[in-house]
C-alpha cells in the first residue's frame, strides 16, 4: 500500500524538475538580453510606452507619431548587434615586470580564423581601474589586426591588464553586446631600488656557521664531553671515553647558526607621516632584500599580517608590488618585532624597517623584542631628512631621506 501511495510522486517531482530548468533557461536568456541595453536605452523604452499610452487615451497622433519614430530608432540601432565577434585573442606584454616610472610595452592581436569576414567593432582593454579602446576595422577571413599599447607606470603595484573585451553596438550607444576574450596578465609595478657594494650583510658566516653560546646535541662545532642522557643520539658516543672511565660519554656540541637574514617592514599607516615616507621604505627593504640575497643569505620578508614570498630577487620585489597599508586594528612596529621573534627565533640579522612617527622608545621596545643573539638594525625613512646614524639598545638606527642615502648609510653601520 505504501508504494502504491509514493508512485504518482514520481512524475510530479519529474514535472517540477523540468519547469525548475526551463525557469533557469529563460532567466539566462532573459539576463543576455538585459546585459546588451544601456541605460539610454531603457529611458527610451520607458518614453515609448509613455507616449503610446497617452497618444492613446488622450486622442494626440503628434505623441502617436513620436512613439512610433522612437520604436523605429531602437529597433534600427538593434540591427547593430548582429554580427560575429569570435576573434582569436592574444595579449602579448613585452614585459611583466617594470620599475616605477618605466613604461610598460605590449601587443594586443585580433585573428579571425572563421570562413567569414567580420564587421567592424571596438576592442577594450582594462588596465587597472582605467582602460584602453581599440577600433577594429573590418576583418576578412583568416585575416589578422595588431594594435600595439604602451602602459605608463607611475606608482608601485601589481595591475591586471585584461581580459580583452570585444564590444559590438550602435553609434548612439543604446546597445552593446561584449565578449570577454584571453585571460588577465599581472603585470608587477615594481618599487625602485639602490644596488651598493662593499662588507656583506649577513654578518655570519653561512654553511660552518659562527658558534652561538647555546649547546646542541647535534651540531658542527664540537664543545665537550658529557654523560650519557636518555634520547641522545647512540652515533655521538665517544667509545674511547666510555672504555677508559666506565660510563657511557656522548660529544656536546655549540649550536651553530645559518645566516637568516628577517626584514621586518611595518605596514602601519600611523608609523608613517606621509606615502613619500612609505614608498622609501619599501624601497629600502627591497634594496636590503637583493643585496642579501647576492650575499647568498636567505632572506625572510615580514609585515604585520603575514610572511611574504622572498626566495629570489623577483619574488622580493613582486610581494612588495602589492604591499598595502595593513588594518588600522592591526599593530605597529613593537608587535612586528614580537611576530618575528616568535616566528624566527634564529635569525642571525634582523633589520626594521618603519617611518618617522615611531619614536626612539618604540624603537628600543621593538629591537628589545627581536629574537635573543640576533644582531638588530632599524632603518627610518624621513623624506627629505639628513642622513644619520644613531644608537639605541643593542642596535643601530639609521635614519635615510632618499634612497640614494642608503648606501653610505650602511657603509658607516657595517665599517
Amino acid at each position: 500500500m505504501t508504494t502504491e501511495a509514493l508512485a504518482p510522486a514520481v512524475p510530479v517531482r519529474d514535472s517540477r524538475d523540468r519547469w525548475s530548468a526551463l525557469g533557469v533557461r529563460v532567466a539566462r536568456r532573459l539576463r543576455l538580453v538585459v546585459s546588451v541595453v544601456r541605460p539610454a536605452a531603457w529611458v527610451l523604452i520607458a518614453a515609448v510606452v509613455v507616449l503610446a499610452v497617452a497618444g492613446a487615451s488622450l486622442g494626440w497622433w503628434e505623441l502617436t507619431v513620436a512613439a512610433v519614430v522612437l520604436a523605429a530608432l531602437l529597433a534600427l540601432c538593434t540591427l547593430f548587434l548582429v554580427g560575429r565577434t569570435a576573434y582569436d585573442v592574444t595579449l602579448d606584454l613585452t614585459r611583466t615586470r617594470v620599475v616605477v616610472g618605466e613604461r610598460a610595452v605590449g601587443a594586443l592581436t585580433l585573428t579571425n580564423s572563421g570562413t567569414r569576414a567580420i564587421l567592424p567593432s571596438r576592442v577594450v582593454l582594462p588596465v587597472g581601474s582605467g582602460r584602453g579602446e581599440f577600433e577594429v576595422n573590418r576583418l576578412p577571413a583568416g585575416a589578422s589586426a595588431e594594435e600595439l599599447f604602451a602602459i605608463p607606470t607611475t606608482r608601485r603595484a601589481v595591475v591586471k591588464v585584461g581580459p580583452v573585451s570585444v564590444v559590438r553596438g550602435d553609434p548612439l550607444g543604446l546597445f552593446e553586446r561584449v565578449h570577454r576574450r584571453d585571460e588577465p596578465v599581472d603585470l608587477f609595478v615594481h618599487p625602485r631600488t639602490v644596488t651598493f657594494d662593499g662588507q656583506s650583510l649577513g654578518f655570519m658566516r653561512d654553511l660552518d656557521g659562527l658558534p652561538a653560546a647555546d649547546l646542541s646535541r647535534d651540531d658542527v662545532s664540537f664543545h665537550a664531553l658529557r654523560e650519557y642522557q636518555p634520547g641522545d643520539d647512540l652515533r655521538h658516543v665517544h667509545w674511547k671515553s666510555t672504555a677508559r672511565t666506565g660510563t657511557v660519554m656522548v660529544r656536546q656540541y655549540e649550536e651553530t647558526r645559518r645566516s637568516h637574514f628577517v626584514i621586518g617592514l611595518s605596514t602601519l599607516a600611523g608609523d608613517y607621516r606621509n606615502d613619500q615616507e612609505f614608498e622609501l621604505a619599501i624601497s629600502a627593504a627591497g634594496s636590503l632584500g637583493l643585496r642579501a640575497l647576492r650575499d647568498s643569505q636567505r632572506v625572510e620578508l615580514r609585515v604585520q599580517e603575514r610572511s611574504l614570498p622572498s626566495a629570489t630577487g623577483k619574488r622580493l620585489l613582486d610581494s612588495l608590488s602589492g604591499v598595502v597599508h595593513s588594518r588600522a586594528r592591526a599593530g605597529g612596529i613593537v608587535d612586528l618585532a614580537g611576530v618575528v621573534s616568535a616566528t624566527v627565533p634564529l635569525a642571525s640579522v634582523v633589520v626594521l624597517v618603519c617611518g618617522s612617527s615611531v619614536d626612539a622608545n618604540t624603537l628600543r621596545t621593538a629591537c628589545a623584542r627581536l629574537p635573543f643573539g640576533a644582531r638588530a638594525l632599524a632603518i627610518v625613512a624621513e623624506a627629505g631628512a639628513s642622513p644619520g646614524l644613531r644608537r639605541i639598545g643593542d642596535a643601530n638606527v639609521v635614519t635615510v631621506g632618499s634612497l640614494d642615502q642608503l648606501p653610505a648609510a650602511l657603509l658607516k653601520v657595517l665599517s
